[in-house]
């Protein structure tokens, strides 16, 4: 796909360029996908209906930059780890095909993108826009320093559901913090299956996650997350009052994370990624839910 969207740029930039977008993990949306639907559940409760186009827009082109930014600075931070890591060793800034000049650039050209598109929103989405900025920048060093660099990811990650409901309703009702806080759970959820592929290596790095933290009790604290996630999504529901399709929609991510749990039974890295990437599809059935039920009202 890279190699298609660049094909009609000159021989000279295009090995530059495509090593730009392989850095800002262009080539993998998932990542991206894991932080629009948070943020589409945060608009749509926020405006109990389809929101204002203009900030459905900003939102969502500030997600694709946020975290195209986030993973320019996480490869800067990583970029003496990951070429301990087989599966990152071939990383832009890992292989030497990207300067860390390049990458900070690169940071802060997307996170300015980012400002320009928040200005056009409210003054407390501005204030708050430098709290996710601020996590952002500190999630990849945190893996040296604690085994809980998830839990920061998930902060930084749902950051965007205050932001939300701040830029809808110029504030960030109860209901704001309790999605923020399932947020926070889920993406403790699919960060650890993540870290689940790289375990041994991280080991031998020296790097923290809580896939080293959990250990052997990884799949029953695993569960208990998963559990305490649906809890609290269940008690977003009441409080925005949703109806029969976001209930089904419920019971369907609980399906999905019995498949995840079945699927990384034996730990093997192939089957912990695939577990991580389902992760996109319990977003949008999480979001097709609030959608139908808001429609139904």
């Amino acid at each position: 796909m890279l190699d298609w969207l660049l094909q009609k740029l000159p021989e000279a930039y295009r090995t530059k360029a495509r090593d730009y977008l392989v850095l800002t993990r262009m080539d993998r949306p998932i990542g991206a996908l894991l932080l629009l639907w948070p943020t589409w559940w945060a608009l749509w409760l926020a405006a109990s209906d389809f929101p204002p186009v203009k900030l459905l827009v900003i939102f969502t082109v500030g997600v694709f930059a946020m975290r195209a930014a986030g993973c320019a600075i996480n490869d800067f931070a990583d970029r003496k780890l990951d070429p301990q890591v087989a599966r990152t060793a071939g990383r832009p800034l890992a292989s030497g095909r990207v300067t860390p000049r390049e990458a900070l650039i690169i940071f802060a050209s997307l996170l300015v993108l980012s400002f320009v598109l928040v200005l056009f929103t409210n003054a407390l989405t501005i204030k708050l826009s430098f709290v996710g900025a601020a996590l952002a920048a500190i999630y990849p060093f945190t893996k040296r320093y604690t085994h809980l660099p998830q839990v920061v990811l998930g902060a930084a990650f749902g950051w965007s559901i205050p932001m939300a409901f701040a830029a809808v309703s110029n504030a960030v009702p109860p209901v704001g913090w309790l999605l923020f806080i399932a947020n926070i759970l889920w993406s403790v959820i699919y960060d650890t299956q993540y870290a689940m592929v790289d375990r041994d290596d991280d080991l031998k790095a020296g790097a923290k996650s809580t896939a080293i933290l959990f250990g052997d009790a990884d799949l029953p604290i695993l569960g208990i997350l998963m559990a305490t996630f649906l809890l609290a999504m269940l008690f977003v529901g009441q409080r925005a009052s949703l109806g029969w399709p976001y209930w089904l929609s419920l019971v369907a991510a609980a399906g999905q994370f019995g498949h995840q749990l079945w699927k990384i039974r034996t730990r093997e890295r192939d089957a912990c990624l695939t577990a991580f990437r389902n992760n996109n599809w319990l977003g949008m059935v999480l979001w097709i839910g609030i959608v139908l039920a808001l429609a139904l009202r």
